[in-house]
C-alpha cells in the first residue's frame, strides 16, 4: 500500500509537470527558426543546419553543414555549396565545390539524385566529361576540347550521350565518363567555348519534393518532421501539431476537461502500475519455482543437468585467465569436466526474469536441435541460489570476425575457398533453424564458430523465437546487434524469417571485405557496413569492397562478385524482395559448382587451403596467451521489456 501512495504522488507530480510546461513556449518551436551560416542565404524548412538546428526542424536526407561560413549540401560524394534557396518555387541552386581549377578534379563524381527527394530542373543540362588520350582530334571533334586545360592529357566535355559516343570513338577510348550537372546560360553546341571552369562554376537549379510547409507558417508555426511517427510536423509556440497551429486560446472549460482527463490517466496509470508490479512478482516466484525444478532433476529437456561445484571446478573457480569471451548475455569460461570433456561455460550477469527466460529459451530451442552446423549444449545448471550456467561443446578456433577483422586475421587471413565453405555451412545452418520454425535474430560473424578443420558452429539461441509455419510474423520490440539489424524489422516490429536473411547478407559481405559490419572510424556514410556495400555495389566500384588479398586470380575475382550480388539481394530493405535462406543456400552451391567444379554437398578444403593454427589455439595453452571470443557471445542492443505477440497468416 505503501508503494501504491508513493506512485500515485509521483505520478500527480509529474502530471503537474507536464500540464505547466505545456502552455509556455515549446523549445523546438524556438529551435527551428530559419538560420544561415554567415553569408545571408536563410536556410529554412525542408533543409536544417547540422550544427545550428535540430533533425527534426528538416526532412531526412536535407541537412546542410556550415563550413567557411558557407551551407554545404553532399549528394553521390560531391559537395555543394548553396547559392540559392526559394521555399515559395522549393528551388535551390547549388554550386559543385570540387571546381577549383581550369580542369576537372579527379575528386567530382557523377551525380545521382534521390528521386523522392530531388529533380532537376529542365533548364539543367548534364554535361559529360571524359579524358582523351588522342591530342589529334578531328575538325569536328576539336570543339569539345577543354581549351582551359594545360595538362599532358586532354579533357573534353558535350552535351549529350549521341556527342560522347563520337568523341570516345575519335579520341582512344579514354578514361570513365563523369556527368556533372549545369546551366548552360544559352550556350551553344561547343558548351560555351570549351570554358569548363566559367561553365562548372555557374552552377545549376533543382526543385525538392517534401510536405507543404504554407499552412502551417500562415498558422504561425514552424514545420518540422518526427522521425519516430515518420511524418510532417508543425511546431507551434505552445505545443507540435499535425499541420497547423490553432490561433484561438485555450478556453478555462478546455483547461478544467485536461485536468479531469489527467487525474483519470493518473489514477489508470497508478492502477497498470499496481498490477504489473504483482503480476511481476508472481513470475517471479513461478522462475524460482522453475529453478528448483532444474536444481532436483538430474536431466531436463533431454540435456544433462550439471552441479555448481563441478562446474566451478572445471573453470578453476571461473578464473579470469580462463575467459574464452564476453557478451552481452554471460560471460564464458573455458573448462575441464571430470569425464575429460573440453565445454565452454556460460555464466550470465546477474540473474533475474528477463535472464531466466533467455536462459530457458536457448535450453528449449538447443535440444530440440541437431545439426552438424550448430553448436551442442550438454546441459545446464541451475543458479543454486545464486547463478545460472549453461554448458557448450568447446570449440577451439575462435569466431569468423576473429579471422576476418580481429587478431587472427594478422596470422594468416582466410583464402576465399574457406570463406565459400563458411557461407555454404552458415546458410544450410540457417535452412535447418527456418525449416525448424525457429528465426535465429542474431547472425553474425561473432557467433559463427570455427573448429580446428574451419567447419562452421553457429552459435548464440538467447534471442531467438519460434515462428510457427501458419503466422506471417512475431510482433516484438527490435533486438540484435547494430550493424545486422532488419531495418524493416526494426521500423515495423515485424520478425520474419527474413530478418536473418538480412543478418546474414551482412555477414556475406564481411566475407567479401574482411570489414566488420560496424566502424565508427570509417566516414559517416560507411560506419554501417552494409550502407556502405550498397553504395558500392550501386556504383559498380566492387573494387572498393573487396578485400585486396582476395583479388588474386580471375577466378575468385568473378565468384566474388556473385556473392556481392547475392549480398546485394539480401540486403534490400523490403523484406519481400529478400530470397529465402533456401534460395540463398543454392545459389551460394551453384556459384561454387559453377566456378569449381567441387562437389559442395560436403563442402570440403583441402589441406592446403588452411591456414596453420596458431599456438593458442592447441590445448590449454590457448589460456596462457590471447583468448578468442566466447561460442555464445550476444551484443543485444534495443532491449525491449514489453510483450510479443504472434500475427496469424492472413491467407
Amino acid at each position: 500500500m505503501k508503494k501504491l501512495k508513493t506512485t500515485l504522488f509521483l505520478s500527480f507530480f509529474f502530471f503537474v509537470f507536464i500540464f505547466k510546461h505545456s502552455f509556455c513556449l515549446d523549445p523546438w518551436f524556438e529551435l527551428c527558426v530559419p538560420k544561415d551560416c554567415g553569408d545571408g542565404v536563410n536556410i529554412t524548412y525542408p533543409f536544417f543546419i547540422h550544427e545550428l538546428q535540430n533533425s527534426s526542424c528538416g526532412y531526412p536526407g536535407f541537412h546542410l553543414t556550415c563550413r567557411n561560413k558557407s551551407p554545404m549540401l553532399r549528394l553521390s560524394g560531391n559537395d555543394f555549396k548553396v547559392k540559392h534557396m526559394d521555399p515559395k518555387t522549393h528551388s535551390i541552386r547549388l554550386q559543385n565545390t570540387g571546381v577549383s581549377s581550369s580542369c576537372p578534379s579527379s575528386i567530382i563524381r557523377s551525380l545521382t539524385l534521390d528521386p523522392n527527394r530531388f529533380v532537376i530542373n529542365k533548364t539543367t543540362t548534364n554535361l559529360l566529361i571524359t579524358r582523351c588520350e588522342n591530342r589529334t582530334l578531328g575538325r569536328d571533334l576539336d570543339k569539345y576540347r577543354i581549351r582551359s586545360c594545360q595538362n599532358s592529357t586532354e579533357f573534353v566535355m558535350v552535351e549529350n550521350d549521341e556527342n560522347m559516343k563520337r568523341v570516345r570513338d575519335g579520341c582512344g577510348g579514354g578514361g570513365d565518363v563523369v556527368e556533372m550537372p549545369v546551366e548552360l546560360g544559352g550556350g551553344d553546341a561547343e558548351v560555351d567555348g570549351g570554358n569548363y571552369k566559367e561553365v562548372a562554376e555557374r552552377g545549376f537549379v533543382m526543385t525538392w519534393l517534401a510536405a507543404n510547409c504554407s499552412v502551417c507558417e500562415e498558422s504561425g508555426g514552424r514545420c518540422g518532421y518526427n522521425a519516430t511517427a515518420f511524418e510532417f510536423r508543425c511546431f507551434c509556440a505552445d505545443r507540435p501539431r499535425r499541420i497547423s497551429c490553432n490561433p484561438e486560446k485555450t478556453k478555462p472549460t478546455t483547461i478544467i476537461i485536461l485536468v479531469v482527463v489527467g487525474c483519470a490517466i493518473i489514477f489508470a496509470l497508478a492502477t497498470g502500475i499496481f498490477l504489473i508490479h504483482r503480476a511481476y512478482k508472481r513470475k517471479a516466484l513461478m522462475c524460482t519455482d522453475k529453478s528448483r525444478e532444474l536444481e532436483d532433476a538430474s536431466v531436463y529437456f533431454g540435456v544433462s543437468v550439471f552441479s555448481y561445484a563441478e562446474l566451478q571446478d572445471a573453470t578453476n573457480h571461473f578464473d579470469s585467465s580462463k575467459e574464452l569471451g564476453d557478451g552481452g548475455f554471460g560471460t564464458v569460461y573455458y573448462g575441464k569436466l571430470r569425464d575429460g570433456r573440453e565445454v565452454a561455460v556460460k555464466r550470465l550477469y546477474e540473474h533475474n526474469y528477463k535472464r531466466v527466460q533467455q536462459f530457458m529459451n536457448e535450453v528449449e530451442i538447443l535440444t530440440r536441435l541437431r545439426h552438424k552446423n550448430l553448436v551442442s549444449l550438454y546441459g545446464c545448471t541451475s543458479r543454486r541460489s545464486r547463478e545460472l550456467l549453461l554448458v557448450y561443446e568447446y570449440i577451439p578456433n575462435g569466431t569468423v570476425a576473429d579471422h576476418l577483422h580481429g587478431d587472427l586475421a594478422k596470422q594468416s587471413p582466410l583464402t576465399w575457398p574457406i570463406r565459400m565453405k563458411i557461407a555454404i555451412e552458415t546458410a544450410s545452418a540457417l535452412v535447418y533453424l527456418h525449416a525448424s520454425e525457429i528465426i535465429h535474430r542474431d547472425v553474425k560473424t561473432n557467433n559463427i564458430l570455427l573448429d580446428t578443420d574451419y567447419c562452421v558452429k553457429v552459435a548464440d539461441f538467447g534471442l531467438s523465437r519460434l515462428l510457427p509455419n501458419d503466422v506471417t510474423h512475431v510482433s516484438t520490440a527490435p533486438q540484435g546487434t547494430p550493424g545486422y539489424v532488419d531495418p524493416e524489422y526494426y521500423q515495423c516490429f515485424q520478425l520474419t524469417d527474413k530478418s536473418d536473411v538480412y543478418s546474414f547478407g551482412v555477414v556475406l559481405i564481411e566475407l567479401i571485405s574482411s570489414m566488420p559490419a560496424l566502424d565508427i572510424s570509417r566516414s559517416r556514410d560507411e560506419i554501417v557496413l552494409a550502407n556502405m556495400a550498397i553504395n558500392r555495389i550501386q556504383r559498380c566500384a566492387l573494387d572498393e569492397l573487396i578485400d585486396p588479398f582476395l583479388a588474386s586470380d580471375p577466378d575468385t575475382e568473378k565468384m566474388t562478385t556473385l556473392v556481392a550480388e547475392l549480398a546485394f539481394r539480401c540486403l534490400q530493405f523490403d523484406s519481400e524482395t529478400r530470397p529465402t535462406m533456401v534460395e540463398v543456400l543454392e545459389a551460394l552451391k551453384g556459384i561454387r559448382v559453377e566456378e569449381s567444379g567441387d562437389d559442395v554437398g560436403n563442402v570440403t578444403v583441402k589441406k592446403s587451403e588452411v591456414p596453420p593454427p596458431s599456438p593458442e589455439n592447441e590445448g590449454v595453452g590457448l589460456l596462457k596467451g590471447p583468448i578468442m571470443a566466447s561460442p555464445v557471445t550476444v551484443t543485444a542492443k534495443w532491449h525491449s521489456t514489453s510483450s510479443e505477440s504472434i500475427t496469424p497468416n492472413a491467407g
